[in-house]
């Protein structure tokens, strides 16, 4: 079974590398970045891709030369949301045989949207990383229709590794998203501070998605670095990037907002802390952590109060065991059914064809050049703004 995978960002990236390795002996596998303004560094596909060699960067077109060069059963699709639905429905449309489409997403998605779904309705299967996901994206299939089977994996930061030796280190995972107003984002950083005085012998660290100016997943306007510099870096704490898992080895706390880096931290045995003062919801995206026994303050963690997730919280939330996963035979029947239905997207009509073509945009028009345009267009209705 000859396997092609394509990620446009980081978190995709690391994603796609780990589900390669799920697949079955014998497998021929290539992984791939399409070109995107999200497009990872050197240095996060470094990172995201651990001992695979590093993939190519590539155009949207030269995308679909290597893909009716090679002639892939499956392409994994793992992308964000409007980028899946592009390179399905345009880039990678029409390739004769049709290769069987496979995406997912990368990380928690509790509660299940139906935008996700919609954007992926195209992909034969797709995959997620708890039953409860797979229970709620099922009704929404069930209820909206397009797309194809959905399939259970293990999250790739949950897969059997080294446990920490113990250590002094209290690290912080920063999500991109939320919070998103400064002034939250400036209290995180106080009550770390707080932490470092309090426990003078803990090193305190904000573990980075993307360093300042690196581009990610989600846009981060408020980015962490940036605002501790200008707080006049009143305190203690340092900034890293690079592997979640080697922050962790040596970690006495851990403490988020809504990353999925806390999920790794249990996994890891390393007490944990989910900050509720931002809210527990869906725009928070932190909803999943309900009756974890994580949830707790700013103030907990200028304390030092970390904690253990609950053994029922768990077993219901991505620690299922391994046998439940089945998406890699999922896979293995759709590239053997000769009879197969492709999936049918949610998208084609003609209602949303002008935001497929500003989405096929992004993986068209190389990233400096899409940057000016969008500039360029934002001083002309300034302009025509003024005239008017």
């Amino acid at each position: 079974m000859r396997v092609l995978a394509v990620a446009d960002s980081d978190s995709y990236l690391k994603w796609a590398a780990c589900l390669l390795q799920d697949l079955p002996d014998g497998c021929d596998t290539e992984l791939v970045v399409v070109r995107t303004p999200i497009a990872p560094s050197a240095e996060q596909i470094a990172a995201a891709v651990g001992d695979r060699p590093a993939p190519p960067v590539l155009s949207a077109r030269a995308l679909r030369r290597l893909a009716e060069r090679s002639r892939p059963d499956v392409i994994l699709v793992s992308c964000t949301g409007p980028v899946v639905d592009v390179l399905v429905s345009g880039v990678l449309d029409g390739l004769r045989p049709r290769p069987v489409f496979a995406t997912g997403l990368p990380g928690i998605s509790v509660p299940a949207t139906e935008k996700a779904w919609l954007f992926r309705s195209g992909c034969d299967l797709f995959v997620v990383h708890s039953e409860r996901e797979v229970a709620e994206f099922a009704a929404i299939a069930a209820r909206l229709g397009g797309g194809g089977a959905v399939g259970l994996a293990r999250l790739p930061f949950l897969r059997p590794r080294q446990e920490r030796s113990g250590g002094d280190r209290v690290v912080f995972a920063t999500q991109a998203k939320v919070p998103k107003a400064r002034e939250d984002r400036e209290r995180i950083l106080l009550a770390l501070a707080e932490l470092a005085v309090r426990e003078p012998g803990l090193d305190v660290v904000v573990k980075l998605r993307a360093l300042e100016g690196e581009r990610q997943t989600h846009r981060e306007r408020h980015h962490y670095q940036k605002l501790w510099r200008e707080l006049g870096e009143p305190g203690r704490l340092r900034f890293a990037a690079g592997s979640m898992q080697d922050q962790l080895s040596r970690a006495a706390g851990f403490v988020t907002v809504s990353s999925t880096a806390a999920l790794e931290a249990i996994a890891m045995g390393v007490p944990s802390l989910v900050l509720s003062d931002f809210g527990v919801n869906a725009e928070m995206i932190n909803l999943v952590f309900e009756d974890s026994g994580l949830l707790g303050t700013l103030d907990d963690l200028a304390e030092g109060g970390f904690r253990q997730a609950d053994p029922r919280w768990c077993a219901a939330n991505y620690f299922h065991p391994d046998e439940r996963g089945d998406w890699t035979g999922l896979l293995t029947g759709l590239v053997l059914s000769r009879s197969r239905v492709p999936a049918a997207s949610l998208l084609d009509g003609p209602e949303h064809a002008a935001a497929r073509r500003r989405a096929r945009l992004r993986v068209e028009v190389p990233p400096n050049m899409l940057r000016a345009g969008y500039r360029a267009k934002r001083r002309v209705r300034r302009y025509l703004k003024v005239l008017t």
